[in-house]
């Protein structure tokens, strides 16, 4: 075996990386964690003696990747690739690969519990306990969710899943938006306008790409029902953050609940002063379990790439 080969890891953040020692160690390469902390230019020096790069949350923009003088992949730990510039890895013959079968569990009972919580006011009624006050009259309206319509923006491994956990609160329709996917029975294909439209609770599970930045902008957001919800559990680009604010503002719609916002993390901004809003810091994926698979699967791809095999979710083939 090769002694010199080098996998490096653009961020840091997990508790322990015994993993991928193990199993890149085993094939005789060698394991370094360099912390970007999503700046390009370290990421940029990071990367120039790698052989394969992992990474988190920092851009592999064209110019981290010109940088690379032998790597042959870069694999994100995680689904979403948003932050690598796949054609500019593809120019170069490195193959962009993903974890797509990890933590679907754990978004999808976020998505849950985010819709959960707008629809049932938790936020508000949490605040006024806390503050001393014991109102049991209506604070904000609520509406039953049982006969109401479900709308699902995308339909892969999470979309399924929530819709299988939120088959018990006994929606009277489920629309989706996905027409790459077969609908199974129950569930009515359509478009995005309707979706938006005639949902009174919108989950949103799309990839953010240059066909789907700010699908929900303000002319879809005129669209929705004043007592619909919409749950962003997927990539914060996907919604014009703005027109969300002015909608829920002027309370056109009902609230919303993000887990994932355009710029991460998004500093202090108007929306988080709303009481139809509901937060968390893109934490969905996790759980200790989901955490210890992802960095399994992701060492695993990297092996595979040192054995000079191609990697089970390789994204930018040519």
């Amino acid at each position: 075996m090769t002694q010199d080969r080098l996998v490096v890891a653009l961020d840091d953040g997990y508790a322990a990386y015994d993993q991928e020692e193990a199993l890149l160690g085993a094939e005789g390469a060698r394991f370094e964690v360099r912390p970007c902390r999503r700046d390009e230019d370290a990421a940029a020096a990071s990367v120039v003696d790698a052989d394969v790069v992992l990474v988190r949350e920092s851009p592999v923009s064209r110019r981290v990747i010109d940088a690379m003088t032998r790597c042959r992949a870069v694999i994100r730990y995680g689904i979403g690739v948003d932050n690598i510039d796949q054609a500019a890895a593809r120019e170069r013959g490195i193959m962009v690969a993903n974890v797509p079968d990890y933590g679907t569990d754990e978004v999808s009972s976020q998505a849950v519990a985010l819709a959960l919580a707008v629809s049932r006011r938790i936020g508000l009624h949490d605040a006024e306990v806390r503050a001393g006050r014991w109102s049991t009259g209506v604070l904000q309206p609520m509406f039953r969710l049982r006969g109401r319509t479900l709308g699902l923006v995308g339909f892969g491994r999470i979309a399924r899943m929530t819709l299988e956990k939120l088959a018990g609160f006994g929606f009277g329709r489920v629309l989706v938006h996905d027409p790459k996917t077969d609908m199974p029975p129950g569930v009515e294909r359509t478009d995005l306008d309707t979706l938006f439209a005639e949902a009174d609770v919108i989950s949103l599970h799309a990839p953010l790409n240059a066909h789907t930045k700010h699908m929900v902008d303000a002319r879809r957001i005129a669209l929705m029902r004043p007592t619909a919800i919409l749950v962003n559990t997927a990539r914060g680009g996907l919604v014009d953050t703005q027109a969300l604010y002015e909608a829920l503002r002027e309370r056109r719609i009902l609230g919303v609940g993000l887990d994932v916002f355009e710029q991460e993390p998004p500093g202090a901004h108007p929306l988080f002063g709303l009481d139809n809003v509901v937060v968390t810091n893109h934490m969905g994926w996790y759980s200790e379990e989901a955490m210890r698979e992802l960095q399994l699967k992701t060492a695993q791809e990297a092996v595979r790439v040192l054995r000079a095999e191609q990697p089970l979710h390789w994204l930018n083939r040519w």
